[in-house]
């Protein structure tokens, strides 16, 4: 089966009346863009990388060849004005239904920008706490309807749950049923090393996040791992920001990371 590209998968958003008023094709850039009281919202990519694979140990010397390390984990994506600056609906949206409507639409947008340009690996979604308080049953129901309409896979897409939900260990249960009941896998982001002990055959995450400059600052990765690996629940070092942190997570065993490190610089325009 050929899977769809961007253009047919925003032909196909045009069947939800959700979407069909708000998602569009920029043809001169050949992605989907979504427009949002006035604001044009666009898909910028954060690469997962796995340092086990061949050649990872060098990347920090050249981030802006990040590609040719082997394959990535996968791409947590990220909401951006067309200027290329973050948006963040939860400074600007007080109403929580509207924000649940520009959460879907955000989340749909960056899953046909992922999939429509075959990107391999698995999506990372992040979801913010005051969605989660909004909708009380059934997480995922929606999100997952839609991708099936799309004739995309939900077992693709990771569910990213913000720190405090994870501190909550029969609300984390909830969460993690829920999505995972419905076709995605989850990761949890750990609010500090300790909290890994929320994590149970309650709530059997699929990925655990945690900020690796703060376990490292606490001296907690080595322990953060074992307990990790005993739980055989993979663990990524997030916000991962210079040589020096990537080094010492390696030489503790760290497999996955994500941060500033790992994203290609920019080039300097001359005025």
């Amino acid at each position: 089966m050929i899977p769809p590209t961007i253009p047919e998968l925003v032909v196909r958003a045009a069947d939800h009346p959700a979407l069909r008023e708000h998602v569009s094709l920029d043809e001169c850039e050949g992605i989907a863009v979504a427009r949002f009281q006035g604001v044009r919202l666009q898909t910028a990519y954060q690469s997962i990388f796995d340092v086990s694979m061949s050649g990872m140990q060098t990347l920090w010397s050249s981030p802006e060849q990040a590609d040719r390390f082997g394959d990535e984990l996968g791409f947590q994506a990220l909401t951006e004005r067309a200027d290329g600056t973050a948006f963040d609906p939860f400074d600007t949206v007080a109403d929580d239904r509207e924000l649940v409507v520009l959460d879907r639409l955000a989340r749909t947008l960056h899953a046909i920008n992922f999939f429509g340009a075959q990107r391999h690996g698995m999506l990372f979604l992040r979801v913010h706490e005051r969605l989660l308080k909004s909708v009380k049953y059934d997480h995922g129901q929606h999100f997952s309807s839609v991708l099936i309409s799309f004739g995309l896979s939900p077992a693709r897409v990771i569910i990213e749950l913000p720190s405090a939900a994870v501190a909550h260990r029969t609300f984390l249960g909830h969460l993690v049923n829920s999505y995972q009941r419905y076709g995605f896998k989850v990761a949890g982001n750990l609010p500090n090393a300790g909290h890994i002990l929320s994590i149970s055959e309650m709530a059997r995450l699929d990925f655990i996040k945690i900020d690796g400059g703060a376990v490292l600052r606490d001296a907690m990765a080595k322990p953060l791992l074992g307990y990790a690996n005993r739980l055989g629940i993979p663990l990524i070092f997030d916000r991962v920001s210079n040589e020096a942190q990537f080094d010492t997570l390696q030489q503790f065993g760290a497999r996955f990371v994500q941060g500033p490190l790992f994203e290609p610089k920019k080039a300097c325009v001359e005025r």
